[in-house]
């Protein structure tokens, strides 16, 4: 197979939290999108954070926590509880690393 071949627009995907303290806090599963391919920039950013700077991190993949349109959910006004946050995080980087 060809490299070439495996080359295709981006598409939108929805992520599901759907954790038990999910579920027993807000009384349902929390979805959100991400894409399916990123960016080498950003695959670059990622690899090149240091481990305790959660601040550049966190910059970093809120730009991949996305509504079902492609927009960004979190921005500087609206934010997620931390919890959520993590989660989500967890979920996108889980989602990367396939």
């Amino acid at each position: 197979m060809k490299l070439s071949q495996l080359t295709a627009q981006p598409k939108l995907i929805e992520i599901t939290i759907n954790d038990d303290d999910t579920l027993k806090e807000f009384g349902e599963p929390i979805t959100f999108h991400t894409w399916d391919r990123q960016p080498m920039e950003v695959f670059m950013r990622l690899a090149n954070v240091e481990g305790t700077n959660t601040a550049e991190l966190i910059g970093i993949v809120k730009t991949l926590i996305l509504d079902d349109k492609g927009k960004e959910i979190v921005t500087d006004k609206n934010m997620l509880p931390t919890n959520v946050l993590m989660k989500a995080i967890a979920k996108v980087t889980e989602q990367l690393g396939k």
